[in-house]
């Protein structure tokens, strides 16, 4: 598969193509719902188009747990199929889809009473691993296994020794979600899908009762382009219901949100060699390593505020930490806290009194003929969700077209990835770094991070670590603004990367070499760049005063000081 950038001048290509041509589906939303319908309807082949109002993963699909996992819980639901659906995905996801963004992770199930409490945990992980192979699948990770208190001491001394009896070590699998989501919009490209971040639809267009189109706006020119199309997919997750108001009509349903935070520390902070998974009041709560971090989280409280940003409020950080350190030897506190993130899931409303007790089961449902609405699910069965949405437009369209094949087609950079690996130490020899450098490319770039590495043949200086966030490359930035559609600092410094969350100061320190080397790529005068440094300066300043605000309410208000750089059209 040939390589499509996803360019500024790509961008306005497609906008462009999408007014040109009538288009058999368009896809409003750009997360990883969004993006695997798109990609799923292209490669039936139909002519397809994808918009994004913000960025792409800017909601909920940059601000997950970063799992693909069955969800253990919705066992305890009787939720066998959800449970068995999502394995197989998670299975085929770390395999074959998205090798390179995606990895096995050991968690260990401490047990606190003796005897029942193991048959019990133990019958239902049982349960999870058997699921996972039925129907002759590989599910892509090791068995659970039983162990004992003074096994479990050696591979977490971070636990406090009184709080288990025991534990179960199973495993799930990681993905860099905001990633993934990005490589699922540029593989739908690479097939022909016409796809634009940073597009609003602000009106829907019916005639004769029926939605034939959109008028999408180009938030970066104020451009407005009438798009045509036998069906459009709203695939927007927790805007689902602002979307339908467009048409002036209640829905058939409603998506609640339910918000769920996460805090990063450093790895040093917990000792342990294998992540954990805890029963809360609420939920549960995940250690997951994290490169050099471990992530915290999550809650699951009802969300009825502003939904374009949330984020972490200080009762919030607090319930984490408190839920956390009841079982850490070494206590965590505020000053260990790298970064924090919050997210929003879409769940179909029904009559639970709590947003945790909902299924994540998805709905797929024409509410309008010509509108099809997919809503609910979760991250690791998005391309499931995007099977059926993309089944549920052609009937609406009365269309025939080929059946869906992406079981079967890797998200772009798998290809010649397990080669470029093996070939990671030359490659490192090659170009002068560390072994570790390359690595760390491969496992987010895929086969394509020899791209990345070659740039430095255009300037030496490109292969340089990023001031203040040393992981990274400044090779990065330019590929990235090249290749994966940024358009402003925030996109590569929060999704692209994830310097955001993974540095104390949130990125100021590295954010004037980004700006640097955007604003020569986009063309950006002293005046642009400078007005974009200082828009994400305010970002941070935004992000960490809303962090110390006692509620969410408040912590909304600190926010929302830091507008986003292209202001959604009201």
């Amino acid at each position: 598969m040939a390589t499509t950038p996803m360019s500024t001048a790509a961008r306005t290509e497609a906008l462009e193509a999408m007014e040109r041509e009538e288009l058999d589906i368009l896809v409003i939303g750009g997360g990883v719902t969004g993006t695997g319908a798109a990609l799923d309807a292209v490669t039936r082949g139909l002519n397809t188009g994808l918009v994004e109002m913000r960025d792409w993963a800017s909601g909920t699909s940059s601000r997950s747990t970063k799992l693909l996992h069955g969800g253990l819980r919705y066992l305890e639901m009787l939720d066998f199929g959800l449970v068995r659906e999502a394995l197989r995905e998670r299975g085929l996801v770390m395999q074959k889809l998205a090798p390179y963004l995606s990895r096995p992770i050991p968690f260990i199930y401490p047990l606190t009473h003796k005897g029942w409490e193991r048959l019990y945990v133990g019958s239902g992980i049982l349960l999870y691993d058997i699921l996972a192979k039925e129907k002759g699948a590989s599910k892509g990770v090791p068995n659970h296994k039983h162990m004992s208190k003074s096994t479990i001491m050696k591979l977490f001394p971070g636990l406090d020794p009184d709080v288990c009896v025991g534990a179960i070590r199973y495993y799930d699998g990681q993905v860099d979600d905001a990633r993934h989501t990005m490589a699922l919009a540029r593989t739908a490209a690479a097939h022909g899908a016409h796809v634009a971040n940073r597009a609003q639809v602000t009106e829907l267009i019916r005639e004769a009762g029926r939605v034939v189109g959109a008028i999408v706006r180009d938030l970066e020119t104020g451009r407005d382009y009438t798009v045509r199309a036998g069906a459009v997919i709203n695939a927007t997750g927790v805007w689902t219901d602002e979307m339908q108001a467009l048409l002036g009509e209640e829905g058939e349903f409603t998506v609640r949100a339910s918000k769920g935070i996460h805090i990063l520390v450093p790895r040093d902070r917990i000792k342990a060699k294998v992540g954990m998974i805890l029963r809360t009041p609420t939920s549960v709560l995940f250690t997951i390593p994290w490169h050099h971090h471990w992530i915290i989280g999550t809650t699951d409280t009802d969300y009825k505020l502003d939904k374009s940003d949330p984020t972490a409020s200080a009762e919030d950080i607090e319930y984490v930490l408190g839920q956390a350190n009841r079982v850490l030897k070494q206590k965590l506190t505020k000053d260990d806290i790298v970064g924090t993130y919050a997210g929003l899931r879409p769940l179909v409303a029904g009559n639970a009194d709590s947003t945790a007790k909902l299924s994540r089961e998805h709905l797929v449902i024409e509410t309008t003929p010509g509108m099809i609405v997919v809503a609910g699910g979760k991250y690791t069965t998005y391309r499931v969700m995007a099977e059926d949405t993309v089944d549920e437009a052609l009937k609406s369209m009365n269309k025939q077209a080929g059946p869906c094949v992406t079981k079967d087609i890797p998200i772009i950079g798998v290809d010649g990835y397990q080669a470029s690996w093996n070939r990671r130490e030359l490659l490192a020899d090659k170009k002068g770094l560390h072994v570790a450098r390359v690595e760390h490319l491969l496992k987010r770039y895929g086969a394509l991070a020899e791209d990345v590495l070659n740039l430095g043949e255009e300037d030496a200086s490109l292969l340089e670590p990023i001031p203040g966030a040393d992981d990274y490359l400044k090779a990065e930035i330019v590929y990235s603004t090249r290749e994966e559609g940024n358009l402003h600092l925030e996109d590569f410094l929060v999704r692209r990367t994830h310097i955001n969350m993974e540095v104390q100061d949130r990125g100021a320190e590295a954010a004037p070499t980004v700006a640097e080397l955007m604003a020569k790529e986009l063309g950006w005068d002293d005046d642009q760049r400078e007005q974009e440094l200082q828009a994400y300066l305010t970002r941070v300043e935004a992000e960490l005063k809303a962090n110390a605000a006692p509620t969410d309410e408040e912590a909304q208000q600190a926010r929302l000081e830091a507008p986003d750089p292209t202001p959604i059209a009201g």
